[in-house]
Protein backbone atom coordinates (compact mmCIF):
# COMPACT_ATOMS: atom_id res chain seq x y z
CA UNK A 1 0.00 0.00 0.00
CA UNK A 2 1.44 3.41 -1.05
CA UNK A 3 2.12 5.80 2.07
CA UNK A 4 -0.91 8.24 2.50
CA UNK A 5 1.48 11.03 1.92
CA UNK A 6 2.52 9.81 -1.65
CA UNK A 7 -0.82 8.27 -3.01
CA UNK A 8 -1.24 11.02 -5.48
CA UNK A 9 -3.87 12.83 -3.24
CA UNK A 10 -4.88 16.31 -5.26
CA UNK A 11 -3.73 19.16 -3.41
CA UNK A 12 -6.11 21.97 -1.55
CA UNK A 13 -5.03 24.15 -4.28
CA UNK A 14 -6.10 22.61 -7.16
CA UNK A 15 -9.36 21.72 -5.39
CA UNK A 16 -10.16 24.83 -4.14
CA UNK A 17 -8.06 27.28 -6.65
CA UNK A 18 -8.81 30.55 -6.08
CA UNK A 19 -6.74 32.12 -2.64
CA UNK A 20 -5.51 35.28 -1.18
CA UNK A 21 -2.98 36.29 0.86
CA UNK A 22 -4.79 37.30 4.12
CA UNK A 23 -4.96 41.04 5.17
CA UNK A 24 -1.89 42.79 6.36
CA UNK A 25 -2.68 45.68 8.59
CA UNK A 26 0.85 47.35 9.25
CA UNK A 27 -0.47 48.78 12.66
CA UNK A 28 -1.55 46.86 15.73
CA UNK A 29 -4.21 49.92 17.32
CA UNK A 30 -7.15 49.79 14.57
CA UNK A 31 -7.84 45.83 15.46
CA UNK A 32 -8.83 44.98 19.58
CA UNK A 33 -11.18 42.73 21.60
CA UNK A 34 -13.70 45.18 22.38
CA UNK A 35 -15.46 47.86 19.52
CA UNK A 36 -16.11 50.76 22.27
CA UNK A 37 -11.70 50.81 22.53
CA UNK A 38 -11.80 51.56 18.97
CA UNK A 39 -13.88 54.42 18.34
CA UNK A 40 -12.13 55.79 21.19
CA UNK A 41 -8.84 55.13 19.54
CA UNK A 42 -10.30 57.12 16.46
CA UNK A 43 -11.47 60.06 18.79
CA UNK A 44 -8.19 59.98 20.18
CA UNK A 45 -6.31 59.83 16.91
CA UNK A 46 -8.28 62.73 15.07
CA UNK A 47 -8.38 64.96 17.81
CA UNK A 48 -4.99 64.77 17.77
CA UNK A 49 -3.07 67.41 15.58
CA UNK A 50 0.34 67.83 13.39
CA UNK A 51 3.42 65.73 14.45
CA UNK A 52 1.19 64.21 16.95
CA UNK A 53 -1.07 62.53 14.66
CA UNK A 54 1.30 61.34 12.43
CA UNK A 55 2.91 59.27 15.67
CA UNK A 56 -0.14 57.98 16.50
CA UNK A 57 -0.98 56.50 13.33
CA UNK A 58 2.61 54.75 13.10
CA UNK A 59 2.79 55.62 9.37
CA UNK A 60 4.54 52.90 7.53
CA UNK A 61 5.41 52.99 3.99
CA UNK A 62 2.02 51.84 2.42
CA UNK A 63 0.10 54.18 4.86
CA UNK A 64 1.00 57.47 5.65
CA UNK A 65 -1.21 60.72 6.97
CA UNK A 66 -0.85 61.23 3.42
CA UNK A 67 -1.98 58.32 1.50
CA UNK A 68 -4.42 58.83 -1.32
CA UNK A 69 -6.94 55.53 -1.06
CA UNK A 70 -10.64 54.19 -1.92
CA UNK A 71 -13.02 53.26 0.26
CA UNK A 72 -13.14 49.33 1.20
CA UNK A 73 -15.81 47.19 -0.67
CA UNK A 74 -19.02 47.20 1.25
CA UNK A 75 -17.95 50.02 3.38
CA UNK A 76 -18.65 53.69 3.53
CA UNK A 77 -15.99 55.57 5.55
CA UNK A 78 -14.21 59.02 4.34
CA UNK A 79 -11.93 58.62 1.45
CA UNK A 80 -10.14 61.61 2.32
CA UNK A 81 -6.73 61.98 3.44
CA UNK A 82 -6.23 61.34 7.13
CA UNK A 83 -4.05 64.40 7.46
CA UNK A 84 -7.97 66.05 7.04
CA UNK A 85 -9.61 63.11 8.61
CA UNK A 86 -12.44 63.92 11.00
CA UNK A 87 -15.91 62.77 12.51
CA UNK A 88 -16.90 59.95 14.09
CA UNK A 89 -15.23 56.20 13.59
CA UNK A 90 -16.33 53.96 11.13
CA UNK A 91 -18.44 51.19 12.85
CA UNK A 92 -16.19 48.13 13.79
CA UNK A 93 -16.13 45.40 12.33
CA UNK A 94 -15.82 41.67 13.20
CA UNK A 95 -13.04 39.96 12.50
CA UNK A 96 -10.68 36.14 12.92
CA UNK A 97 -7.52 37.96 14.81
CA UNK A 98 -6.20 34.82 15.42
CA UNK A 99 -7.12 31.18 15.63
CA UNK A 100 -10.62 31.18 17.13
CA UNK A 101 -10.46 34.87 18.56
CA UNK A 102 -12.57 36.67 17.35
CA UNK A 103 -11.71 40.67 17.52
CA UNK A 104 -13.25 43.83 16.06
CA UNK A 105 -11.49 45.71 13.65
CA UNK A 106 -12.05 49.79 12.22
CA UNK A 107 -13.03 48.44 8.27
CA UNK A 108 -11.25 52.35 6.93
CA UNK A 109 -8.64 51.42 4.35
CA UNK A 110 -6.31 54.39 4.96
CA UNK A 111 -5.41 52.28 8.45
CA UNK A 112 -4.28 49.11 6.46
CA UNK A 113 -1.18 48.59 4.82
CA UNK A 114 -2.85 45.75 2.61
CA UNK A 115 -6.50 45.04 2.77
CA UNK A 116 -7.44 42.39 -0.26
CA UNK A 117 -10.46 44.42 -1.51
CA UNK A 118 -10.75 41.08 -3.49
CA UNK A 119 -11.95 39.93 -0.14
CA UNK A 120 -14.55 42.67 1.07
CA UNK A 121 -16.19 42.08 -2.16
CA UNK A 122 -16.71 38.65 -1.74
CA UNK A 123 -17.68 38.87 1.99
CA UNK A 124 -21.26 37.80 3.36
CA UNK A 125 -23.21 35.56 5.31
CA UNK A 126 -23.17 33.06 3.05
CA UNK A 127 -19.27 33.18 3.16
CA UNK A 128 -16.75 30.68 4.59
CA UNK A 129 -12.88 31.33 4.40
CA UNK A 130 -10.96 28.36 4.85
CA UNK A 131 -7.72 29.12 6.19
CA UNK A 132 -4.15 27.22 5.94
CA UNK A 133 -2.52 27.50 8.83
CA UNK A 134 0.69 26.26 9.76
CA UNK A 135 1.59 22.62 10.83
CA UNK A 136 -2.16 22.77 11.92
CA UNK A 137 -5.56 22.00 11.00
CA UNK A 138 -7.48 24.30 8.28
CA UNK A 139 -10.07 26.59 9.71
CA UNK A 140 -13.26 28.01 8.74
CA UNK A 141 -14.97 31.29 9.41
CA UNK A 142 -17.47 33.59 7.88
CA UNK A 143 -15.32 36.40 9.39
CA UNK A 144 -13.00 38.54 7.50
CA UNK A 145 -9.32 36.89 8.52
CA UNK A 146 -6.20 38.63 9.56
CA UNK A 147 -4.38 35.57 10.34
CA UNK A 148 -0.62 35.13 8.75
CA UNK A 149 0.64 33.88 6.91
CA UNK A 150 -0.87 31.08 4.92
CA UNK A 151 -3.44 32.12 2.76
CA UNK A 152 -7.08 32.52 2.22
CA UNK A 153 -9.67 30.60 0.40
CA UNK A 154 -13.22 31.76 -0.02
CA UNK A 155 -15.52 28.80 -0.64
CA UNK A 156 -17.47 31.07 -2.98
CA UNK A 157 -16.24 33.21 -5.55
CA UNK A 158 -18.92 36.18 -5.74
CA UNK A 159 -21.48 36.93 -3.05
CA UNK A 160 -24.72 35.69 -2.11
CA UNK A 161 -23.04 32.40 -2.46
CA UNK A 162 -22.70 31.95 -6.33
CA UNK A 163 -19.98 30.31 -8.45
CA UNK A 164 -18.26 28.01 -5.54
CA UNK A 165 -14.17 28.26 -5.52
CA UNK A 166 -13.83 24.43 -6.76
CA UNK A 167 -11.82 23.27 -9.66
CA UNK A 168 -14.51 23.54 -12.67
CA UNK A 169 -15.81 20.40 -12.99
CA UNK A 170 -14.59 18.74 -9.79
CA UNK A 171 -18.75 18.80 -8.45
CA UNK A 172 -19.94 16.38 -11.82
CA UNK A 173 -16.99 14.17 -11.09
CA UNK A 174 -17.41 13.58 -7.91
CA UNK A 175 -21.41 13.11 -8.39
CA UNK A 176 -20.36 10.42 -10.81
CA UNK A 177 -18.01 8.47 -9.02
CA UNK A 178 -20.19 8.49 -5.67
CA UNK A 179 -23.23 8.35 -7.07
CA UNK A 180 -24.91 11.31 -5.75
CA UNK A 181 -24.12 15.09 -6.26
CA UNK A 182 -22.55 16.78 -3.50
CA UNK A 183 -22.88 20.37 -2.50
CA UNK A 184 -19.88 23.15 -2.33
CA UNK A 185 -20.33 23.01 1.50
CA UNK A 186 -20.15 19.13 1.21
CA UNK A 187 -16.94 19.13 -0.28
CA UNK A 188 -15.99 22.24 1.83
CA UNK A 189 -16.77 19.41 4.55
CA UNK A 190 -14.87 16.96 3.87
CA UNK A 191 -12.05 19.07 2.86
CA UNK A 192 -11.77 20.50 6.80
CA UNK A 193 -12.36 16.87 7.81
CA UNK A 194 -9.70 14.77 5.85
CA UNK A 195 -6.95 17.51 4.99
CA UNK A 196 -3.55 16.45 5.71
CA UNK A 197 -0.71 18.68 7.02
CA UNK A 198 0.70 19.33 3.61
CA UNK A 199 -2.24 20.32 2.23
CA UNK A 200 -3.04 17.81 0.19
CA UNK A 201 -6.83 15.95 0.33
CA UNK A 202 -7.68 12.28 -0.14
CA UNK A 203 -10.83 11.99 -1.85
CA UNK A 204 -12.24 8.34 -1.52
CA UNK A 205 -15.24 6.80 -3.78
CA UNK A 206 -17.20 4.84 -0.74
CA UNK A 207 -19.99 6.62 -0.54
CA UNK A 208 -20.44 5.63 3.18
CA UNK A 209 -16.74 7.01 3.65
CA UNK A 210 -17.71 10.20 2.00
CA UNK A 211 -20.84 10.49 3.99
CA UNK A 212 -19.01 9.79 6.98
CA UNK A 213 -16.47 12.11 6.86
CA UNK A 214 -19.10 15.10 5.26
CA UNK A 215 -20.83 14.97 8.78
CA UNK A 216 -17.65 15.01 11.12
CA UNK A 217 -16.41 18.34 8.52
CA UNK A 218 -20.35 19.79 8.77
CA UNK A 219 -20.04 19.49 12.78
CA UNK A 220 -16.33 21.25 12.72
CA UNK A 221 -17.80 24.12 10.64
CA UNK A 222 -20.49 24.70 12.59
CA UNK A 223 -18.53 24.16 15.90
CA UNK A 224 -16.29 26.97 14.28
CA UNK A 225 -18.62 29.13 12.66
CA UNK A 226 -20.85 29.11 15.47
CA UNK A 227 -24.26 30.83 14.03
CA UNK A 228 -26.98 30.56 17.01
CA UNK A 229 -27.04 27.59 19.48
CA UNK A 230 -24.50 27.58 21.78
CA UNK A 231 -22.19 23.97 22.19
CA UNK A 232 -22.63 21.93 25.46
CA UNK A 233 -19.72 19.66 26.24
CA UNK A 234 -20.77 15.57 26.40
CA UNK A 235 -23.60 15.41 29.28
CA UNK A 236 -25.11 18.65 29.00
CA UNK A 237 -22.26 20.19 30.75
CA UNK A 238 -20.82 23.55 30.59
CA UNK A 239 -17.96 25.83 32.13
CA UNK A 240 -19.04 28.31 34.81
CA UNK A 241 -17.80 30.77 36.59
CA UNK A 242 -16.92 28.93 40.50
CA UNK A 243 -14.84 31.73 41.81
CA UNK A 244 -15.63 35.97 40.73
CA UNK A 245 -12.74 36.80 38.06
CA UNK A 246 -10.88 39.90 39.28
CA UNK A 247 -11.76 43.07 37.32
CA UNK A 248 -8.62 42.59 35.67
CA UNK A 249 -6.37 39.19 35.80
CA UNK A 250 -2.95 39.15 35.42
CA UNK A 251 -2.63 35.25 35.23
CA UNK A 252 -3.86 32.27 33.78
CA UNK A 253 -3.28 29.12 35.50
CA UNK A 254 -4.53 25.99 34.29
CA UNK A 255 -5.55 22.87 37.51
CA UNK A 256 -5.37 19.28 35.38
CA UNK A 257 -7.00 17.31 38.16
CA UNK A 258 -9.74 19.85 39.05
CA UNK A 259 -10.21 20.51 35.17
CA UNK A 260 -10.44 24.24 35.94
CA UNK A 261 -8.92 27.43 34.61
CA UNK A 262 -7.79 30.05 36.90
CA UNK A 263 -7.34 33.87 35.99
CA UNK A 264 -5.75 34.78 39.32
CA UNK A 265 -7.91 33.96 41.51
CA UNK A 266 -10.92 33.67 39.74
CA UNK A 267 -11.87 30.02 38.49
CA UNK A 268 -13.46 28.58 36.01
CA UNK A 269 -14.55 24.85 35.41
CA UNK A 270 -15.09 22.51 34.22
CA UNK A 271 -12.25 23.00 31.74
CA UNK A 272 -11.69 19.48 29.93
CA UNK A 273 -8.18 18.68 29.11
CA UNK A 274 -8.51 18.23 25.65
CA UNK A 275 -9.72 22.74 25.56
CA UNK A 276 -6.36 23.48 27.67
CA UNK A 277 -4.01 21.71 25.20
CA UNK A 278 -5.66 22.66 22.10
CA UNK A 279 -2.69 24.13 20.14
CA UNK A 280 -2.73 25.61 16.78
CA UNK A 281 0.80 27.01 14.94
CA UNK A 282 2.17 25.37 17.79
CA UNK A 283 0.49 27.80 20.36
CA UNK A 284 -2.09 26.98 22.89
CA UNK A 285 -5.45 28.55 21.87
CA UNK A 286 -6.79 29.35 25.27
CA UNK A 287 -3.50 31.31 26.38
CA UNK A 288 -2.94 33.13 23.12
CA UNK A 289 -6.80 33.85 23.56
CA UNK A 290 -5.72 35.30 27.03
CA UNK A 291 -2.74 37.25 26.23
CA UNK A 292 -4.23 39.01 23.38
CA UNK A 293 -6.61 40.79 25.93
CA UNK A 294 -4.10 41.12 29.28
CA UNK A 295 -0.59 41.92 27.86
CA UNK A 296 0.16 45.52 28.23
CA UNK A 297 0.76 48.15 25.44
CA UNK A 298 3.18 50.80 24.96
CA UNK A 299 2.41 53.58 26.94
CA UNK A 300 1.38 56.40 24.98
CA UNK A 301 -0.11 54.80 21.88
CA UNK A 302 -3.49 54.24 20.66
CA UNK A 303 -3.70 50.72 21.49
CA UNK A 304 -2.87 51.50 25.53
CA UNK A 305 -6.34 52.94 25.02
CA UNK A 306 -8.44 49.81 26.27
CA UNK A 307 -10.90 48.40 29.10
CA UNK A 308 -9.96 49.31 32.71
CA UNK A 309 -11.78 46.30 33.32
CA UNK A 310 -12.23 42.79 31.94
CA UNK A 311 -15.47 43.22 30.28
CA UNK A 312 -18.41 40.70 31.03
CA UNK A 313 -18.72 39.94 26.94
CA UNK A 314 -15.09 38.52 27.24
CA UNK A 315 -16.32 36.13 30.03
CA UNK A 316 -18.99 35.26 27.71
CA UNK A 317 -16.88 34.51 24.63
CA UNK A 318 -14.08 32.85 27.16
CA UNK A 319 -16.89 30.50 28.35
CA UNK A 320 -18.25 29.45 24.43
CA UNK A 321 -14.73 28.98 23.82
CA UNK A 322 -13.32 26.18 26.15
CA UNK A 323 -16.59 24.40 25.06
CA UNK A 324 -15.93 24.85 21.32
CA UNK A 325 -12.06 23.80 21.68
CA UNK A 326 -13.05 20.35 23.65
CA UNK A 327 -15.74 19.65 21.38
CA UNK A 328 -13.65 20.23 18.00
CA UNK A 329 -10.73 17.69 19.90
CA UNK A 330 -13.24 15.13 20.07
CA UNK A 331 -13.04 15.50 16.28
CA UNK A 332 -10.26 13.62 14.78
CA UNK A 333 -9.08 14.34 11.40
CA UNK A 334 -9.41 11.39 8.86
CA UNK A 335 -6.32 11.73 7.00
CA UNK A 336 -4.55 9.25 9.50
CA UNK A 337 -6.87 6.21 7.92
CA UNK A 338 -6.89 7.41 4.43
CA UNK A 339 -5.61 6.96 1.03
CA UNK A 340 -6.61 8.62 -1.95
CA UNK A 341 -9.10 6.46 -4.07
CA UNK A 342 -9.90 9.61 -6.37
CA UNK A 343 -6.26 10.82 -7.21
CA UNK A 344 -4.68 13.99 -8.93
CA UNK A 345 -4.16 11.37 -11.97
CA UNK A 346 -7.78 10.88 -12.20
CA UNK A 347 -8.45 14.39 -12.01
CA UNK A 348 -6.43 15.17 -14.76
CA UNK A 349 -7.75 12.67 -17.08
CA UNK A 350 -11.34 13.26 -16.64
CA UNK A 351 -10.08 17.04 -17.28
CA UNK A 352 -11.05 18.90 -14.08
CA UNK A 353 -7.39 19.31 -14.17
CA UNK A 354 -5.10 21.12 -14.63
CA UNK A 355 -7.82 24.13 -13.58
CA UNK A 356 -7.82 27.34 -15.90
CA UNK A 357 -5.88 30.33 -15.30
CA UNK A 358 -9.25 32.08 -14.43
CA UNK A 359 -9.81 30.01 -11.78
CA UNK A 360 -7.27 31.15 -10.01
CA UNK A 361 -8.29 34.96 -10.21
CA UNK A 362 -11.11 36.50 -9.01
CA UNK A 363 -14.10 37.13 -10.66
CA UNK A 364 -15.25 40.18 -11.85
CA UNK A 365 -17.89 41.72 -9.03
CA UNK A 366 -18.87 45.03 -10.27
CA UNK A 367 -22.20 44.96 -8.67
CA UNK A 368 -21.83 47.73 -5.67
CA UNK A 369 -20.48 51.41 -6.20
CA UNK A 370 -16.75 52.23 -4.23
CA UNK A 371 -15.90 55.34 -3.62
CA UNK A 372 -12.07 56.11 -4.68
CA UNK A 373 -9.59 58.72 -2.95
CA UNK A 374 -10.83 62.25 -2.51
CA UNK A 375 -14.41 61.31 -3.23
CA UNK A 376 -13.93 60.07 -6.84
CA UNK A 377 -15.76 56.90 -8.49
CA UNK A 378 -13.51 54.02 -8.14
CA UNK A 379 -12.62 52.10 -11.45
CA UNK A 380 -13.11 48.44 -10.65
Amino acid sequence: MPSVTHDDAPLLADLMPWSVAPPRLGRGWPTGPDAASLKARWDAFVKAEGPDRDTLLEPTRSRTLHSAVGQLPGRSTGTEKLIRASGPCPEPVRVLHAPFDEQWLIPDHRLIDAARPELWRVADERQVFVLETPDSPLLATSLLPLLRPGRVRPLYRRPGGTEPNLAPGLLPHLASRLGHSPTPADVLAWILAAARPDLTVPLPQDPELWAHGVESGHRMLWLMLRDGDRPKLPGGRRPYVRAPLPARPLTLHYDRDEEALHLDEGRISPVPPEAWDFEMAGARVLEQWFTARVMEPEPGTLAAIRPTTWPQAWTSELLELITVLALLAELPPLHQELTSAITATDLHEAEVLPVPGAARRPASVLDGHEEGPEGQLALI
